[in-house]
């Protein structure tokens, strides 16, 4: 195949030839699909700088989250009363939400969707019950020694309320820390509650609200945004200082929590910007499944990235032909389309195992495994923060109810961090102790790597302890 000639030869398609995100790369995209096509057969480099990434203009946000980052904390809850009417539109009466606003929300939930909570609260519970690392402890040498893992004392989790209220992120949050023995844990949740006839109420989404209180949350702040982060991160007179905050949410959020990590005022789970999908599919793949589970992660965001990696250039008409098929069937059409069209990308690989090595350079937060031999192949993909196997297993399913956690690292981050678990609200605190029959035997090897490193005192702590008073 020529440089840039699409499949299917001339005049069988119209197509444009399209560099514009992928300057090293060919690509392609049909004038009637949302997809554009990277053809990376016969290509084994490094693909990461060629995958398809969400563009944003960061340095304009970061000095945006910097603003607000410092007025709440010089300000505390004056800041986040201005802020929350200047981004939420909404003046606020309490930071926290009173507990009778929260039994209200529960006591006017549908009954079916209240079934639906508890079932999906036990799952998670059952999963991250399984996920709890155990404090180990064994001698060797005259030396015991082990690892305690100590629970977190306070943590915040953060619960988009704007595009998509996300009763399920206050579950996936909450249920780990709670196993995990965390104290205390605030719930953050912007005040974009509404009513039946669609009239603000002041509050945050109430299914949010019924989750918390279903969960016994001990306490839920109704702000959002960087302004959230901040709170829990410096403290104001409603908000306690936390130790940590988890949770998904949108550009700004996650900047505010890198810049407050790097202040050391906060812990976090990693980075979670924009979602993401990362479909691995060949010949047996339904094409009606692959264009769903791509519009599916697209009505999160117009910053969504969805992906499909195939060796079968055959694929690509039934899917694009699915997703159009769907789309007159969907809700949120504009920031799906827009997600397709800005980030939408077809793979095309050599074989199977080609599309593992693109999978694994792309690192997705959701990766599905849509082929023959599922498991195998999914087990083959070494890094993504949850992978889908087969085709009855869409993202769907573990995003709101089948036991593991929802939040997961985005960007590419999969390749080197996890996804939230019961791990994550525990410290895990080395510790030794050694008798003197411990400290005679290592006593000549640690004078050693003291010399070697040109650090006399280090030698001269071991010493010591073997000197007779004067």
């Amino acid at each position: 195949m020529g440089e840039g000639t699409p499949p299917g030869g001339e005049g069988t398609r119209r197509w444009e030839r399209s560099a514009r995100r992928y300057p090293r790369a060919t690509t392609w995209r049909c004038t009637v699909s949302r997809l554009t096509v990277l053809d990376l057969r016969g290509d084994h480099s490094d693909v990461r700088d060629r995958l398809p990434r969400p563009r944003v203009d960061l340095a304009a946000a970061r000095e945006g989250v910097e603003a607000t980052l410092a007025a709440v904390r010089d300000r505390g809850d004056e800041a986040l009363r201005e802020l929350t009417a200047r981004f939420d539109h909404i003046e606020l009466d309490e930071v926290v939400v009173p507990d009778e606003v929260l039994q209200t929300a529960v006591d006017g939930l549908d009954p079916d969707l209240r079934a639906s909570l508890e079932r999906s609260i036990e799952r998670v519970r059952w999963f991250h019950e399984r996920a709890k690392p155990e404090s180990w402890e064994d001698e060797r040498d005259g030396m015991r020694m082990g690892v305690w893992f100590n629970p977190i004392q306070r943590v915040a989790v953060y619960v988009p309320g704007g595009l998509c209220p996300l009763p399920s992120s206050a579950i996936m949050t909450t249920v780990p820390a709670q196993i995990a023995g965390v104290e205390e844990v605030v719930l953050c949740t912007p005040p974009t509650g509404t009513d039946a006839d669609g009239n603000r109420t002041g509050w945050p989404d109430a299914t949010i609200l019924a989750t918390a209180k279903l969960l016994e949350v001990d306490k839920v702040v109704a702000v959002g945004g960087a302004q959230a982060i901040a709170a829990v991160a410096y403290g104001t007179d409603s908000v306690p200082i936390c130790d940590k905050v988890v949770g998904p949410g949108n550009l700004y959020v996650a900047l505010a929590k890198q810049q407050l990590v790097a202040e050391g005022r906060i812990g976090t789970e990693g980075y979670a910007g924009p979602t993401e999908v990362a479909i691995v599919a060949d010949h047996t793949a339904d094409p009606r499944h692959l264009a769903a589970d791509l519009i599916g992660q697209a009505e999160h965001d117009e910053l969504v990235t969805a992906l499909l990696i195939t060796p079968n250039q055959e694929l690509i008409a039934p899917v694009e032909a699915a997703i159009e098929d769907q789309l007159t069937r969907t809700k949120h059409v504009q920031r799906i389309t827009t997600a397709l069209e800005q980030q939408g990308t077809v793979a095309l690989v050599d074989d199977i195992d080609h599309a593992i090595v693109v999978a694994e350079a792309f690192g997705a937060e959701h990766l599905e495994v849509q082929t023959e031999h599922a498991r195998k192949v999914a087990e083959s993909i070494r890094y993504a923060g949850t992978t889908f196997i087969g085709a009855l297993t869409p993202v769907s399913l573990g995003d709101y109810a089948a036991g593991p956690n929802h939040t997961l690292p985005t960007s590419g981050t999969a390749r080197f961090n996890g996804g939230l678990t019961t791990s994550s609200f525990l410290v895990a605190v080395n510790f030794l102790e050694v008798d003197e029959e411990g400290l005679r035997g290592i006593a000549d090897d640690v004078c050693r790597f003291a010399d070697a490193e040109d650090l006399p005192a280090h030698r001269a702590a071991v010493e010591v302890r073997f000197e007779t008073e004067a």
